[in-house]
């Protein structure tokens, strides 16, 4: 019988240090534009903060290569995501732009060896980009979302700058190439990427609300799963967790908070995420959850109850046709083509 490990939490290992580097990546960023009297734009520089999520166990050297890959990938879904919505495309044009937008990032994910695994961040930022109303012009939310991603990987790299840690020529971040069997590995796991997430999104399309990109978000999470027991459970904490989460969220949005506090929120919110986000799949969503529907509803104004409502469903959707791709497609092998390595060597 396959356990969940739902109530159960693994014993930290300096995750506290990785919370409050993300969380300060996000709060600056965050306080700007108040201050700048734009907290509208706040979906678009937490995205660009999630750059502090890579290479969190890493040496600092090898951090600014990791997070600077990241980078370049969340800023071009927020990009694509704006230009979608400038565009006003329509919902089908959105799922077959984020599934091919999957496939082609789980190469790149697979190349880079990106921790967290796989192209859910870039993808979940392009539909979630793509989903609200133009809020700004498209160069306006791309330098947004690079000036966070760039303030990430500053804070990033402070700690070697603060310690004068002594740069080291030739060193790199190991990253096999992907040929022969690995690279039959990477294109079925793309391939795995492209199909769930094209169903989850023509799925939540026929369910008739506006957040198809949730389902397709969600679809995404349990491929990442390093075996066939891992992307159960994954799929399995994203809907217990997120449920937990939409709880925490109707209890936050029925005190009707401020704009300012709401900001706050979405700061204080990353804390916990990036706490347990390793730890716990599941607790880190309950946090995560409430971050992100926030966000959206400071985009995009709308019925909180309908919103949370929305989540829920999509998120049930897309976890489970996540889950059933990955029992069809990838079976029960181990992910191989993008294990990650920690350590570093010098080029010959």
């Amino acid at each position: 019988m396959l356990a969940i490990g739902f109530l159960s939490v693994r014993p930290a290992t300096n995750d506290h240090l990785a919370a409050v580097r993300v969380g300060v990546s996000v709060a600056v960023p965050l306080a700007a534009l108040l201050v700048l009297g734009r907290p509208d734009l706040s979906i678009y520089a937490v995205f660009g903060a999630f750059t502090g999520m890579y290479g969190r166990d890493e040496r600092h050297q090898l951090r600014l290569y990791h997070q600077l890959t990241a980078a370049a990938l969340l800023i071009a879904g927020v990009t694509a995501g704006a230009v979608l919505s400038a565009a006003h495309a329509g919902s089908w044009v959105l799922i077959l732009v984020e599934s091919l937008a999957a496939g082609a990032g789980s190469l790149a994910a697979d190349r880079a060896n990106l921790k967290p695994v796989g192209p859910f961040f870039g993808i979940f930022a392009l539909g979630a980009c793509a989903s609200v109303p133009p809020i700004a012009p498209v160069p306006v939310v791309g330098a947004v979302a690079a000036a966070s991603a760039g303030f990430s990987v500053a804070v990033g790299v402070a700690g070697g700058v603060w310690r004068r840690t002594a740069w080291e020529a030739g060193v790199r971040r190991v990253a096999p190439s992907l040929t022969g069997a690995r690279l039959r590995v990477a294109m079925i796991h793309a391939l795995a990427y492209v199909l769930a997430v094209g169903s989850a999104g023509a799925a939540g399309q026929l369910t008739g609300d506006r957040h198809a990109y949730w389902a397709m978000a969600a679809a995404a999470v349990p491929l990442a799963g390093a075996d066939f027991t891992g992307r159960i459970r994954r799929g399995l904490h994203r809907i217990l967790g997120t449920f937990v989460g939409l709880g925490l969220t109707a209890l936050i949005m029925s005190q009707q908070p401020g704009t300012v506090l709401l900001v706050a929120l979405i700061a204080a919110l990353q804390f916990p995420t990036e706490l347990f986000m390793t730890r716990h799949y599941g607790l880190a969503l309950v946090f995560f959850t409430p971050l992100i529907l926030i966000m959206t509803e400071l985009a995009h104004p709308t019925d909180p109850g309908l919103l949370i409502a929305d989540r829920g469903l999509e998120t049930l959707i897309g976890a489970i046709i996540g889950m059933a791709v990955a029992v069809l497609v990838l079976g029960r092998g181990s992910r191989t083509a993008g294990r990650h390595s920690r350590s570093a060597h010098r080029e010959s």
